[in-house]
Protein backbone atom coordinates (compact mmCIF):
# COMPACT_ATOMS: atom_id res chain seq x y z
CA UNK A 1 0.00 0.00 0.00
CA UNK A 2 0.98 3.16 -1.22
CA UNK A 3 2.23 5.81 2.37
CA UNK A 4 0.12 8.26 0.52
CA UNK A 5 -3.07 6.37 0.68
CA UNK A 6 -5.45 8.53 3.19
CA UNK A 7 -8.12 6.33 5.06
CA UNK A 8 -10.71 7.87 7.03
CA UNK A 9 -12.37 6.08 9.75
CA UNK A 10 -15.38 7.22 11.50
CA UNK A 11 -16.00 5.97 15.26
CA UNK A 12 -12.24 5.58 15.25
CA UNK A 13 -11.66 5.60 19.02
CA UNK A 14 -12.13 1.95 20.20
CA UNK A 15 -13.38 -1.65 18.48
CA UNK A 16 -13.49 -2.26 15.05
CA UNK A 17 -12.72 2.09 14.34
CA UNK A 18 -9.38 1.54 16.33
CA UNK A 19 -8.37 -2.47 14.71
CA UNK A 20 -8.52 -0.86 11.32
CA UNK A 21 -6.72 2.03 12.29
CA UNK A 22 -3.56 -0.10 13.60
CA UNK A 23 -3.78 -2.24 10.82
CA UNK A 24 -3.94 0.34 8.63
CA UNK A 25 -1.12 2.01 9.93
CA UNK A 26 1.37 -1.11 9.62
CA UNK A 27 0.45 -0.99 6.09
CA UNK A 28 1.87 2.54 5.73
CA UNK A 29 -1.36 4.62 5.15
CA UNK A 30 -2.22 7.94 6.33
CA UNK A 31 -4.93 8.01 8.43
CA UNK A 32 -7.44 10.43 9.21
CA UNK A 33 -10.14 9.20 12.74
CA UNK A 34 -12.97 10.81 13.37
CA UNK A 35 -15.15 10.13 16.73
CA UNK A 36 -16.82 11.72 19.84
CA UNK A 37 -14.42 11.01 22.27
CA UNK A 38 -11.52 13.02 22.01
CA UNK A 39 -9.44 11.42 24.83
CA UNK A 40 -9.56 8.25 22.85
CA UNK A 41 -8.45 9.39 19.76
CA UNK A 42 -5.52 10.92 21.10
CA UNK A 43 -4.00 8.08 22.94
CA UNK A 44 -4.73 6.22 19.62
CA UNK A 45 -2.65 8.76 17.58
CA UNK A 46 -0.03 8.68 20.17
CA UNK A 47 0.50 4.97 19.80
CA UNK A 48 -0.05 4.96 15.85
CA UNK A 49 2.60 8.06 15.52
CA UNK A 50 5.40 6.22 17.24
CA UNK A 51 4.88 3.28 14.75
CA UNK A 52 6.07 5.73 12.57
CA UNK A 53 2.44 6.59 10.69
CA UNK A 54 0.97 9.82 9.70
CA UNK A 55 -2.60 10.88 11.52
CA UNK A 56 -4.62 13.54 11.93
CA UNK A 57 -7.68 13.22 14.38
CA UNK A 58 -11.25 14.92 14.11
CA UNK A 59 -13.59 15.23 17.25
CA UNK A 60 -17.33 14.80 15.42
CA UNK A 61 -20.26 12.83 16.02
CA UNK A 62 -22.15 11.37 12.59
CA UNK A 63 -25.47 12.32 14.28
CA UNK A 64 -24.60 16.12 14.01
CA UNK A 65 -24.74 17.82 10.09
CA UNK A 66 -21.79 18.84 8.89
CA UNK A 67 -18.96 17.02 11.17
CA UNK A 68 -17.53 14.86 8.33
CA UNK A 69 -17.70 17.23 6.34
CA UNK A 70 -16.08 19.71 7.83
CA UNK A 71 -13.03 16.74 8.57
CA UNK A 72 -12.51 16.15 5.15
CA UNK A 73 -12.51 20.27 4.57
CA UNK A 74 -9.34 20.41 7.02
CA UNK A 75 -8.04 17.62 5.19
CA UNK A 76 -8.26 18.55 1.86
CA UNK A 77 -7.25 22.49 2.90
CA UNK A 78 -3.89 20.41 3.98
CA UNK A 79 -3.94 19.29 0.35
CA UNK A 80 -4.38 15.95 1.37
CA UNK A 81 -7.48 13.92 -0.23
CA UNK A 82 -9.21 10.53 0.84
CA UNK A 83 -9.00 6.89 -0.81
CA UNK A 84 -10.91 5.12 1.54
CA UNK A 85 -13.83 6.19 3.41
CA UNK A 86 -15.51 3.70 6.49
CA UNK A 87 -18.63 4.76 7.94
CA UNK A 88 -17.84 2.43 10.83
CA UNK A 89 -19.87 4.76 13.56
CA UNK A 90 -22.30 3.05 14.94
CA UNK A 91 -23.90 0.79 18.61
CA UNK A 92 -26.51 -1.53 19.33
CA UNK A 93 -30.00 -0.80 21.36
CA UNK A 94 -30.99 -4.09 22.81
CA UNK A 95 -34.40 -4.82 24.62
CA UNK A 96 -37.59 -6.65 23.64
CA UNK A 97 -40.32 -4.49 21.03
CA UNK A 98 -42.50 -4.68 24.22
CA UNK A 99 -40.20 -2.84 26.26
CA UNK A 100 -38.40 -0.52 23.31
CA UNK A 101 -39.89 2.87 23.11
CA UNK A 102 -40.53 4.72 19.45
CA UNK A 103 -37.50 7.02 20.52
CA UNK A 104 -35.10 3.94 21.66
CA UNK A 105 -35.19 2.87 17.52
CA UNK A 106 -35.08 6.50 16.89
CA UNK A 107 -31.76 7.30 18.52
CA UNK A 108 -30.59 3.96 17.16
CA UNK A 109 -31.72 4.68 13.04
CA UNK A 110 -30.43 7.65 14.01
CA UNK A 111 -26.31 7.10 14.23
CA UNK A 112 -26.66 3.52 12.58
CA UNK A 113 -28.46 4.44 9.74
CA UNK A 114 -28.93 8.51 9.17
CA UNK A 115 -25.65 8.67 10.79
CA UNK A 116 -24.00 6.55 8.12
CA UNK A 117 -25.64 7.96 5.51
CA UNK A 118 -25.00 11.27 6.49
CA UNK A 119 -20.89 9.86 6.59
CA UNK A 120 -21.51 8.76 2.87
CA UNK A 121 -23.16 12.33 1.71
CA UNK A 122 -20.73 14.42 3.08
CA UNK A 123 -17.84 12.00 1.99
CA UNK A 124 -18.84 11.67 -1.68
CA UNK A 125 -17.17 15.14 -2.76
CA UNK A 126 -13.88 13.81 -1.78
CA UNK A 127 -14.44 10.15 -3.13
CA UNK A 128 -15.34 11.53 -6.41
CA UNK A 129 -12.08 13.45 -6.56
CA UNK A 130 -9.98 10.80 -5.96
CA UNK A 131 -12.70 8.16 -7.69
CA UNK A 132 -11.72 6.06 -4.34
CA UNK A 133 -13.49 3.27 -2.24
CA UNK A 134 -16.95 3.35 0.02
CA UNK A 135 -16.62 0.67 3.22
CA UNK A 136 -20.33 0.27 4.98
CA UNK A 137 -19.90 -1.84 7.91
CA UNK A 138 -23.01 -3.42 8.92
CA UNK A 139 -23.41 -6.84 10.70
CA UNK A 140 -24.68 -10.41 10.19
CA UNK A 141 -27.29 -8.93 11.95
CA UNK A 142 -28.44 -7.24 8.76
CA UNK A 143 -28.95 -10.98 7.61
CA UNK A 144 -30.18 -12.80 11.04
CA UNK A 145 -32.53 -11.01 13.31
CA UNK A 146 -32.03 -12.04 16.57
CA UNK A 147 -34.77 -11.87 19.81
CA UNK A 148 -34.36 -8.80 21.78
CA UNK A 149 -32.26 -6.87 18.90
CA UNK A 150 -34.95 -5.65 16.98
CA UNK A 151 -33.87 -1.82 16.57
CA UNK A 152 -30.28 -2.84 16.19
CA UNK A 153 -31.40 -5.50 13.25
CA UNK A 154 -33.55 -3.39 11.53
CA UNK A 155 -30.89 -0.91 11.46
CA UNK A 156 -28.20 -3.54 9.89
CA UNK A 157 -30.53 -4.27 7.45
CA UNK A 158 -30.92 -1.11 6.26
CA UNK A 159 -27.23 -0.93 6.08
CA UNK A 160 -26.96 -3.87 3.55
CA UNK A 161 -29.93 -2.44 1.74
CA UNK A 162 -28.13 0.90 1.08
CA UNK A 163 -24.98 -1.13 -0.09
CA UNK A 164 -26.66 -2.84 -2.33
CA UNK A 165 -28.45 0.41 -4.12
CA UNK A 166 -24.99 2.23 -3.78
CA UNK A 167 -23.22 -0.51 -6.10
CA UNK A 168 -25.60 1.13 -8.83
CA UNK A 169 -26.00 4.78 -7.99
CA UNK A 170 -22.13 5.25 -7.18
CA UNK A 171 -20.27 3.20 -10.11
CA UNK A 172 -20.78 5.63 -12.67
CA UNK A 173 -18.89 7.82 -10.42
CA UNK A 174 -15.91 5.42 -9.96
CA UNK A 175 -16.56 4.53 -6.55
CA UNK A 176 -16.31 1.17 -5.23
CA UNK A 177 -18.57 0.15 -2.49
CA UNK A 178 -18.30 -2.91 -0.13
CA UNK A 179 -20.20 -3.93 2.62
CA UNK A 180 -18.52 -5.00 5.65
CA UNK A 181 -20.38 -7.89 7.65
CA UNK A 182 -18.43 -8.74 11.01
CA UNK A 183 -19.81 -11.85 13.43
CA UNK A 184 -19.26 -11.01 16.95
CA UNK A 185 -15.62 -9.34 17.18
CA UNK A 186 -14.22 -8.00 20.44
CA UNK A 187 -15.47 -4.07 21.14
CA UNK A 188 -17.17 -2.12 23.25
CA UNK A 189 -20.50 -2.50 21.19
CA UNK A 190 -22.25 -4.97 23.66
CA UNK A 191 -21.19 -2.94 26.92
CA UNK A 192 -22.78 0.46 25.41
CA UNK A 193 -25.78 0.92 26.57
CA UNK A 194 -29.20 1.85 24.74
CA UNK A 195 -27.74 5.91 25.14
CA UNK A 196 -24.62 5.24 23.74
CA UNK A 197 -23.04 5.26 26.55
CA UNK A 198 -20.09 2.66 27.08
CA UNK A 199 -20.20 1.09 30.53
CA UNK A 200 -16.84 -1.05 31.08
CA UNK A 201 -18.46 -3.26 34.28
CA UNK A 202 -20.64 -4.91 31.81
CA UNK A 203 -19.99 -8.42 30.67
CA UNK A 204 -19.94 -9.24 27.38
CA UNK A 205 -22.96 -11.66 26.81
CA UNK A 206 -20.80 -13.72 24.09
CA UNK A 207 -18.98 -15.99 25.49
CA UNK A 208 -14.62 -15.11 24.46
CA UNK A 209 -14.63 -18.64 22.89
CA UNK A 210 -16.95 -17.62 19.59
CA UNK A 211 -15.50 -13.99 20.06
CA UNK A 212 -12.85 -13.13 17.73
CA UNK A 213 -10.03 -11.10 18.49
CA UNK A 214 -10.21 -7.32 16.78
CA UNK A 215 -6.53 -7.41 15.09
CA UNK A 216 -7.93 -10.65 13.06
CA UNK A 217 -10.59 -8.84 12.16
CA UNK A 218 -9.47 -5.74 10.91
CA UNK A 219 -6.77 -8.09 8.95
CA UNK A 220 -9.57 -9.67 7.57
CA UNK A 221 -11.26 -6.50 6.51
CA UNK A 222 -8.37 -4.85 5.38
CA UNK A 223 -7.41 -7.42 2.87
CA UNK A 224 -10.81 -7.92 1.25
CA UNK A 225 -11.70 -4.00 0.95
CA UNK A 226 -8.05 -3.91 -1.15
CA UNK A 227 -9.36 -6.86 -3.30
CA UNK A 228 -12.09 -4.76 -3.98
CA UNK A 229 -14.43 -7.26 -2.69
CA UNK A 230 -18.41 -6.33 -2.56
CA UNK A 231 -18.88 -7.87 0.95
CA UNK A 232 -16.71 -9.24 3.51
CA UNK A 233 -18.49 -11.61 6.39
CA UNK A 234 -15.95 -11.34 8.95
CA UNK A 235 -15.51 -14.52 11.42
CA UNK A 236 -15.97 -18.04 10.49
CA UNK A 237 -19.43 -18.20 12.42
CA UNK A 238 -20.61 -14.57 10.76
CA UNK A 239 -19.88 -16.96 7.59
CA UNK A 240 -22.43 -19.70 8.90
CA UNK A 241 -25.13 -17.43 10.01
CA UNK A 242 -24.97 -15.35 6.88
CA UNK A 243 -25.16 -19.25 4.52
CA UNK A 244 -28.36 -20.15 6.96
CA UNK A 245 -30.05 -16.77 6.74
CA UNK A 246 -30.23 -17.18 3.05
CA UNK A 247 -30.74 -20.82 2.52
CA UNK A 248 -32.18 -22.06 5.97
CA UNK A 249 -34.21 -19.03 7.02
CA UNK A 250 -36.67 -21.07 9.51
CA UNK A 251 -33.65 -23.24 11.10
CA UNK A 252 -31.27 -20.37 11.87
CA UNK A 253 -34.92 -18.62 13.29
CA UNK A 254 -35.04 -21.71 15.46
CA UNK A 255 -31.60 -21.83 16.28
CA UNK A 256 -31.64 -18.13 17.34
CA UNK A 257 -34.56 -18.69 19.77
CA UNK A 258 -32.24 -21.33 21.29
CA UNK A 259 -29.47 -19.64 21.93
CA UNK A 260 -29.33 -16.34 21.92
CA UNK A 261 -31.00 -14.07 23.56
CA UNK A 262 -29.29 -11.15 22.88
CA UNK A 263 -27.61 -8.19 25.05
CA UNK A 264 -28.28 -7.45 28.48
CA UNK A 265 -28.75 -4.37 29.31
CA UNK A 266 -25.63 -3.00 31.24
CA UNK A 267 -26.74 -1.44 34.37
CA UNK A 268 -26.39 2.49 35.70
CA UNK A 269 -25.03 2.54 39.37
CA UNK A 270 -27.13 5.39 41.29
CA UNK A 271 -25.70 7.73 42.11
Amino acid sequence: MPKSQTVFITGASAGIGAGLAREYARRGARLALLARRTERLESLAAELRALGAEVSIHQGDVTREGDVSRALDELAARGIGVDIVYANAGFGVAGTVQKLSIEDYRRQFETNVFGLLRTVKESLPALRASRGQLVLVGSVAGYAASAAMSAYSMSKFAVRALAETLHGDLAPEGIRVTLVSPGFVDSDIRKTNNHGVVQPEARDPIPQWLRVGTPRAAREIVRGVARGRAEIVVTGHGKFIVFFARHFPGLLRTLGRLVYRGRPEPKVAKS
